[in-house]
């Protein structure tokens, strides 16, 4: 039935916390000129009840926002309270509970709080009007639509689920470490290790509890298995950094997947549809070549230190520049270069530097700073990937050691990756390359997404849930305001 336009601005009246909605509400309502759309002969739509009740279990989405007149939408769906609610009002108060729900669940925090946090991908971009006729349609789809939502979403939701009932049935307690610090080996035998066992049976790292006291072969591959998901070198023995990662509480675990569920909400879930595509995810210093849905290659990396943070972006993998010169920077030629030719005037042979045109510049070769080979994604933040001749740093499970540049663990298999399918650069005419002494650049027929990510929480594709460290501290100013709001 239609309804007059100018009982929108009686309505706003009435329920001013909803003002915010009014410019969408009245794009909804011209589109359907006005005509009510959440009910028919029978009442309210089927639909509405499903909003209704979503709304009323945010929490599963990872939201603690509640709606303004939650109480008020109470009444038209619960027969123990009193609506209060003319038709025309229900009719508009369920338009405004859904751009809540939608705003909550599908934006989440506005372009310019991202922007000022350090997020500079691109945000998706969402149409809720358009929206509401696809769920209306198709109520299926406010349970899960991965045209809306990255579809790693869906997989932390799960997750999210999995941990707030083990934090319904007391979470896990915590382990008591060696008073002398001392690391566990296979075979030890401690009161500790029960405390580990009974914790890695809780998350399911370990299938089955024996309750034993010795470290033995069935807590080793659960141990294994916890370091893996957990951005841990692989070491057999239980250290007391193990220990007290294991000892962080489920409920920080809880808040760390919802963080996360917030940072999916931003991106694209385009981005994963691309055939090709290359993510570097800061916390979990990897490294991913993802084609045709699945990783074809993978490397460590280090990114920068917390005070030359590695920025979040995305880019076009343009270019290779192999035996590349490296142009330092000004801030390195006044705090490092100049001093030390004042004391050495042979500072830049040393060096294997030279002059060029005023700047400073270290020549092509196995010890150049840049490795053998650079890949270029040109951006305003001067970050690029490259080799690197430390390679001992990629052995270090906390890998943040750079000027803000992404350093490669597998740079030649890198570049034979991306050059898989030019004829023009066999894998022996790459390594000649890298070895020539002599800079050579080569613009890629066909540029490559790249993406900087930070995302400290991520399922892998065998549904494992991965923690990171929050190298950047970046996760507790996101709960604040998700909390906040």
């Amino acid at each position: 039935m239609p309804f007059d336009s100018n009982l929108l601005n009686t309505f706003y009246r009435n329920y001013p916390k909803l003002d915010k909605y009014e410019d969408e509400v009245l794009m909804v309502y011209r589109q359907h000129r006005f005509n009510q759309i959440w009910f028919d002969k029978h009442g309210v739509v089927e639909f509405g009840q499903t909003l209704y009740g979503k709304v009323k279990d945010l929490e599963a989405e990872g939201v603690s926002a509640r709606f303004p007149y939650d109480e008020t939408i109470d009444g038209v769906f619960d027969n123990e309270v009193e609506n209060s609610l003319s038709p025309i009002e229900t009719e508009l108060m369920l338009t405004n509970l859904y751009l809540f729900y939608a705003g909550n669940v599908y934006k989440g925090l506005d372009d310019s709080t991202t922007t000022a946090m350090g997020w500079l991908l691109p945000r998706k971009q969402v149409s809720f009007n358009a929206l509401l006729d696809s769920v209306m349609s198709d109520p299926t789809l406010i349970n899960r639509d991965d045209s809306v939502l990255f579809n790693q979403y869906y997989k932390l939701r799960d997750v999210l689920q999995k941990y707030r009932e083990i934090e319904k049935k007391g979470g896990w307690k915590p382990i008591d470490p060696d008073p002398g610090n001392r690391s566990y080996k296979p075979g030890d035998s401690a009161k500790a290790i029960r405390q580990i066992r009974e914790r890695l049976f809780i998350t399911g790292d370990l299938k089955s509890n024996n309750k034993s006291e010795k470290y033995d072969p069935e807590l080793l591959i659960a141990v294994t298995a916890y370091q893996l998901h957990n951005g841990k070198i692989q070491d057999m023995d239980i250290s007391p950094d193990l220990i007290r990662s294991m000892n962080v509480a489920v409920g920080e675990r809880i808040k760390q997947i919802i963080v996360n569920m917030e940072r999916c909400r931003w991106i694209s879930p385009e981005f994963a549809k691309a055939r090709e595509y290359i993510v570097v995810n800061i916390p979990s210093y990897r490294l991913n070549f993802i084609r045709g849905g699945k990783s074809a290659f993978e490397s460590p990396v280090v990114v920068g230190k917390n005070t030359t943070k590695t920025v979040i972006f995305n880019g076009m993998l343009s270019y290779i520049v192999f035996s590349p010169y490296w142009n330092l920077p000004k801030s390195i030629i006044d705090k490092e270069v100049k001093p030390g030719i004042k004391k050495n005037k042979n500072y830049l042979a040393a060096h294997n530097m030279e002059w060029n045109n005023g700047q400073v510049r270290q020549k092509p070769g196995k010890n150049n700073s840049l490795g053998l080979v650079k890949f270029i994604f040109p951006n305003s933040n001067d970050i690029y990937m490259h080799d690197t001749p430390a390679k001992s740093l990629f052995e270090k499970e906390s890998r943040a050691f750079s000027h803000g540049c992404i350093r490669v663990g597998k740079p030649r298999d890198f570049a034979i990756e991306i050059l898989r399918d030019d004829p023009e650069w066999t894998p022996a005419k790459i390594d000649a390359a890298m070895q020539a002494g002599k800079e050579t650049s080569y613009s890629l027929k066909k540029k490559i997404p790249v993406y900087i990510a930070y995302l400290t929480a991520w399922v892998d594709p065998r549904g494992e849930i991965n923690f990171y460290e929050d190298i950047y501290e970046k996760d507790e100013l996101l709960t604040e305001l998700l909390v906040s709001e």
